[in-house]
């Protein structure tokens, strides 16, 4: 952890991101509206604060009720969904790096095959097919196809490291192949494997947006791409009702612009070679201690299952 060194983007994309689950934990606590209540009529426009602070939609429900309850259920599937295809991504991606052979060859195999087949239209498929599309099922839908690109990036990774020394200590110290996979070759992944995952997670949130303006949303549950699909369906645009599209836009938006600044700032954090330099002042300070007297740079190490100290792979370094 001593390399962990945040920059302020990272502090802005983590504020940004606190917020908005804070508003979709919280929000319901102080918008104490039901959002499939109807309160007014038809797109009413803003006024006063309370279930009105954003006017009403096309069936007269409050928009920030639905605002509020909407951004919990796309982060709930988004979350979900970037779970499931994390594990599955890195554990295909782990085996077949590391072990090689015929494994390999058949898991990349059904990696490349998933690769080629379009995964909205296999989403768009199931969602018609199931008669009840609950957040978490699309949650799993989701992540199920959202898998093989971390896959092959994970793939690659692992099979640089099992090239290393360190592995060759651990095989001989009796280590078992599991043991190995978890504290020998994944360690090495984990910078990579959470930048993967903020990308799963937002991804997966714009995708279930994408899925509802389709009008196969969650069945029974507001979101933030149902509001647009019903703006858009009831002329919000055309009537000049901007509070029924603005805000649910905007908050995707920003949700997705949270996350890719988030990764930005964690791949400036993991790779040394990103990591933008401090003031000039203490840039020559550095300089001047090199020349004065050699100081080697602290590097973060963990105990792998073969009981030595291990150095890992930076993060931003993708060896093919």
């Amino acid at each position: 952890m001593r390399s962990f060194h945040p920059t302020p983007r990272f502090y802005v994309a983590a504020t940004i991101i606190a917020l908005i689950v804070l508003l979709a934990v919280f929000g319901p606590l102080f918008v104490r509206t039901d959002p499939n209540a109807t309160i007014g009529g038809l797109y009413d426009k803003p006024h006063g604060f309370g279930p009105f602070l954003l006017g009403t939609d096309n069936e007269g429900q409050s928009v920030i009720a639905n605002l509020v309850y909407g951004t919990r259920t796309s982060l709930i599937v988004g979350l979900l969904a970037g779970i499931i295809a994390t594990i599955i991504g890195v554990s295909i991606g782990l085996l077949a790096g590391f072990r090689g052979g015929w494994l390999d060859d058949l898991l990349s195999a059904v990696t490349n095959i998933f690769l080629v087949i379009p995964g909205l239209v296999v989403v768009v498929l199931i969602s018609i097919a199931l008669d009840n599309r609950s957040i978490f099922t699309l949650g799993w839908v989701i992540g199920i196809i959202s898998w093989p690109w971390l896959a092959r990036a994970v793939r690659a990774q692992a099979s640089s490291v099992r090239t290393r020394e360190h592995i060759d200590v651990a095989r001989l110290s009796g280590a078992r192949f599991g043991s190995i996979l978890m504290w020998d070759v994944l360690p090495y992944l984990m910078s990579y494997v959470v930048m993967a995952f903020v990308l799963q997670v937002s991804g997966a949130i714009l995708f279930e947006a994408t899925l509802s303006m389709l009008g196969l949303g969650p069945s029974g549950a507001d979101s933030l791409g149902l509001m647009l699909y019903w703006a858009i369906q009831w002329g919000s645009i055309r009537t000049g009702a901007w509070w029924a599209f603005v805000p649910p836009t905007l908050m995707l938006t920003l949700i997705a612009f949270s996350f890719l600044l988030l990764q930005s700032s964690l791949d400036e954090v993991f790779n040394p070679r990103l990591r933008r330099g401090r003031s000039g002042k203490s840039k020559a300070k550095r300089v001047e201690a090199s020349v004065d007297e050699p100081i080697e740079p602290a590097v973060p190490t963990h105990v792998g299952a073969s009981g030595i100290l291990e150095t890992p792979v930076s993060a931003g370094e993708v060896r093919r």
